[in-house]
């Protein structure tokens, strides 16, 4: 596999200084998604969880790649200070406290925009900002339980299933965090004001279920789960077991797309009829025929068999394999940077392409350069070391 470096600075985003106060999931996605497209992004972890000894050495959480940390005590004044020092000449901020922390802190919105009027204050919740659930602890599958969506992922007649925390955290969550940045960036360089970017999973997770909505308002989407087009209710878009106890994904929804699986498969066997696909009451037999037919055969030789045609067919890779599919391999969908294998950025841009420029930092492990960059003297630096502002 292709080992992905980048000394220059490179991608879209190039200049663009983002200040990160350190989080977990949504927010430092975003932030990684903003770093992989070329900004300069600053992650402002805690004091407490320096430690010296691991600087230099690989760090394990991709989501913090591509950036440099400064590790601050937002609580102390001289944190404060430091923090304020920081976004006066930051393009944005990126935060996922739940709210009114950062007013607390004395970085809110009003406090940094006072400061500095252009910036983008971009922010990460589940519940959002406002509701009477706002103040409250969630997780991923808590905020797709009230939106709809988790009632919508799983088998007929079974318990709804969490589709990981991809949907919700990183879906609904921190890619819409990171649009909402790169708008809102677009309109400050268009010649508006500076504005928060209130990013929630909820309203994200919901925006991306448009579609189910229209389907329903066309009569084409039923309430109860695992019966319709696309959440495993048809037998052309499902997955089935192997021979060898592997799975292959079939999405043959149209029907040119289905004849080719049909003619390609040989299906059905004996005695199995290919009942009318478009008669949902035939769907439980057709079901059926295939899962018996795929079940003659391993796992890649269907995969051998129907790769190159339109029949929509893929193998079910597990983590190990994905990266070494001949699709993704030619497309470098995943490089290794730093010796780690790892999920290449994404979009492409033919213009300003990307790369990863940076492994994912240890806390605190840039603060003497990035304070350097604001210019604060050594001895200051000393002195806010000293009293615990800054590790």
């Amino acid at each position: 596999m292709t080992e992905m470096t980048a000394e220059l600075p490179s991608g879209p985003l190039t200049g663009v200084r983002v200040i990160e106060l350190a989080g977990i999931g949504p927010g430092p996605f975003a932030a990684m998604m903003l770093a992989d497209l070329g900004a300069d992004v600053i992650r402002v972890d805690r004091v407490g969880d320096v430690d010296p000894s691991s600087f230099g050495t690989p760090h394990p959480d991709l989501l913090n790649r591509g950036r440099r940390s400064i590790a601050v005590d937002l609580r102390s004044t001289d944190g404060r200070e430091v923090a304020l020092a920081l976004i006066t000449d930051a393009d944005a901020l990126i935060e996922g406290f739940r709210p009114g922390v950062t007013e607390r802190l004395g970085l809110g919105p009003a406090d940094c925009h006072a400061i500095n009027p252009r910036l983008v204050y971009g922010r990460m919740t589940g519940w959002g900002q406002d509701g009477p659930y706002a103040p409250y602890a969630g997780h991923d599958i808590t905020y797709l339980a009230l939106t709809g969506a988790l009632h919508g992922v799983g088998r007929a007649g079974e318990p709804p299933v969490p589709p990981l925390n991809l949907l919700g955290d990183f879906g609904g969550g921190g890619m819409m965090l990171a649009l909402g940045v790169v708008a809102a960036l677009y309109a400050v360089r268009g010649g508006a004001a500076g504005q928060v970017v209130d990013a929630a999973i909820v309203d994200g997770v919901a925006v991306l279920s448009t579609q189910i909505h229209a389907l329903r308002r066309l009569g084409m989407w039923q309430d109860p789960r695992g019966v319709n087009l696309l959440d495993g209710g048809a037998p052309f878009y499902d997955s089935y077991e192997c021979a060898d106890g592997r799975y292959i994904a079939v999405g043959a929804l149209e029907p040119k797309f289905y004849d080719e699986l049909v003619r390609r498969t040989g299906f059905p066997l004996p005695p199995d009829e290919a009942l009318d696909r478009t008669d949902p009451a035939n769907w439980p037999a057709l079901r059926a025929a295939w899962a018996r037919l795929f079940r003659t055969r391993p796992r890649d030789e269907w995969a051998a068999l129907l790769a190159t045609s339109d029949s929509c067919l893929a193998p079910v890779l597990d983590w190990q394999e994905a990266p070494e599919h001949p699709q993704l391999a030619a497309r470098r969908t995943f490089v290794v940077h730093d010796g780690v294998r790892q999920p290449a950025p994404a979009p492409r841009f033919s213009g300003s392409p990307t790369a990863l420029r940076r492994p994912p930092p240890w806390p605190g492990e840039h603060t003497d350069e990035v304070l350097d960059e604001i210019g604060y003297p050594a001895d200051r630096v000393a002195q806010l070391r000293t009293a615990g502002a800054i590790g």
